[in-house]
């Protein structure tokens, strides 16, 4: 009877998460999605990859439509991941829809399995199992993310089974195909390495050597360095410097880390978002009351372990930006350029865990909490309904209203040259939506690029680098957003066409833009100062569909 009931749940979150889904296939370029990091990047990344023709291009390759063609084929990632094919097969919302269900129906699966089999046996607990498996599957992660966080479920349902000498099939086909859609710098390289501590800890107690865990970690690292070979290829041999060498993490005083250890903690980050703070943390502190009262630590000692492993990894979170760091990341350069904070990514994992665990714990305390538990669930899948794209963003630009398809076609008629043959760059907007349009671009937001073409570049915006520390110190010290930023809008790159917002004491260097190739600035707003900056009105663009108001400005 039980066992029909949990089926019955499960067919139901199902339903649900198709539902979750559901406004993304039906809105489409009307949907309301994610922007940063995602429309204003990863999105326009695939598009300008699949249409460069260089998804297999060589590790020497280079993507022409970007600053100037020194953008490296290796900044856009490998060809043996499944999202790059998706963007390159199907238009951009259906690409992306396909990867958000691919993602959440195998957190759910994976988290599903990985609970009852190995932290909530029994028949009378399906409501906890599914209820923390749905759960999971809805929180907001991050889209280019795919099963980097959400994949570990899964992994780690694998990995516990070969640990237990189950040597099946089904394991090693896990540990195969989850490389194929996760990264290994934005998720498994903590896991894995995680996974790694576990094992060694299992010899160090006495547990014995346990070969076949031991090699089912060999071989999952092995498949993400071949999946992955460009990063490895990037890392080994390319020597030439880039932009994350002037990557600098270690700023933080004691006390800001303190706070941000916290903010971490009960609030979480916004590429690993948990929605953990209102249902999920007060439950975890109500078990944690109880497992003390009733001194259940050995009994609960899982509970215990991951509970103090929660906190533990945001306060690592925290104090990798703390300043004492300076002494030993000058001496080692890696340590800056890799970001070993993402030890955190692991909470995702570690939270719906302790979730699941902790509502079995209240559901042991009698009738009452035994009545209250499915109700703690459901609550925590309601909240995160609000949580979906369309809710959080919908007073943000749609994707139809950010790319601005028609708008920036007209644009390009109206110039009535081959895009390939001059160069532009974006004020006020991110020049993702230029590059989506095909427009090639002097300007872009990568994570590596060359360190000499940030030097040359930062010669257009020096003087306005120079009004403002702020993006100064932003540009000079990480530089991914290679933007003309202005002192007047600082770090704000979405000015739309209702927007008041003047320039009024721009100063470019637009001499260094035209030495470098550049022709036309797209701004989202006027430039009242624009002829001292040796800049032409052409004309201004406006469109229904669009969230902008584009100034045509040539550079004379």
């Amino acid at each position: 009877m039980e066992s029909k009931t949990e089926k019955r749940l499960v067919m139901g979150a199902i339903i649900l998460l198709t539902l979750f889904l559901s406004p993304i296939f039906i809105l489409g370029d009307n949907a309301h999605i994610r922007v940063h990091d995602n429309l204003d990047s990863n999105l326009a990344w695939y598009k300008v990859l699949a249409e460069s023709g260089e998804i297999l291009g060589s590790t020497e390759a280079r993507i022409p439509q970007i600053i100037n063609g020194e953008l490296q084929r290796n900044a856009f990632g490998t060809e043996y991941s499944l999202i790059v094919w998706l963007h390159a097969w199907f238009p951009t919302m259906i690409a992306y829809g396909l990867s958000q269900g691919i993602t959440r129906f195998v957190a759910f699966f994976g988290m599903y399995l990985l609970l009852k089999k190995h932290f909530i046996p029994g028949e009378k607990r399906g409501i906890i199992r599914v209820g923390v498996s749905l759960a999971f599957a809805m929180t907001p992660f991050w889209p280019s993310g795919m099963l980097s966080t959400l994949g570990m479920p899964l992994a780690l349902w694998a990995f516990l089974n070969i640990r237990n000498r189950e040597n099946s099939w089904k394991n090693y086909l896990v540990l195969t195909l989850i490389p194929l859609y996760a990264s290994v710098v934005l998720g498994f390289f903590f896991f894995l390495t995680a996974i790694g501590i576990f094992w060694l800890v299992d010899v160090i107690r006495g547990k014995g050597w346990n070969w076949p865990f031991f090699f089912a970690i060999v071989y999952m690292t092995g498949i993400f360095m071949l999946v992955e070979y460009r990063l490895v290829y990037s890392f080994l041999f390319d020597h030439e410097p880039n932009s994350r060498d002037e990557y600098f993490h270690a700023r933080l005083t004691f006390w800001n880390s303190v706070r941000l250890s916290f903010k971490n903690y009960f609030i979480g980050h916004n590429h690993v978002m948990t929605v953990h703070t209102i249902v999920i943390q007060p439950v975890l502190f109500i078990a944690f009351i109880y497992v003390w009262l009733k001194k259940n630590w050995q009994q609960e000692k899982t509970f215990v372990f991951l509970f103090a492993l929660n906190f533990l990894l945001s306060v690592w979170y925290a104090f990798w930006f703390y300043r004492g760091w300076l002494p030993l990341t000058e001496r080692l350069h890696f340590l800056d350029t890799f970001n070993f904070a993402r030890y955190h990514f692991l909470r995702p994992l570690i939270i719906y865990v302790l979730f699941a665990i902790s509502l079995k714990i209240l559901w042991n305390q009698g009738l009452w909490w035994r009545k209250s538990v499915p109700l703690i669930a459901i609550a925590q899948v309601v909240l995160l309904l609000f949580a979906n794209e369309e809710v959080v963003f919908q007073n943000r630009p749609s994707v139809g209203e950010f790319y601005a398809i028609d708008q920036f076609e007209e644009i390009k008629e109206y110039i009535g040259l081959p895009q390939a043959d001059y160069r532009v760059a974006s004020i006020g907007i991110h020049p993702a939506i230029a590059q989506y349009n095909g427009f090639y671009t002097l300007d872009t937001y990568n994570n590596f690029y060359p360190l000499t073409y940030k030097y040359e570049f930062r010669k257009i915006i020096e003087k306005e680098l120079n009004k403002n520390k702020t993006i100064r110190t932003y540009f000079d010290e990480w530089g991914g957003r290679c933007y003309i930023f202005t002192a007047e809008l600082g770090k704000h790159y979405m000015f739309k066409k209702n927007s008041k917002k003047t320039l009024k004491n721009l100063e470019l260097n637009t001499d260094q833009f035209k030495q470098m190739g550049g022709s036309y600035f797209f701004s989202a707003i006027p430039i009242e100062n624009a002829e001292e900056n040796g800049l032409a009105l052409e004309k201004v663009f406006q469109s229904e569909e669009s969230a902008w108001k584009i100034h045509l400005y040539r550079a004379m």
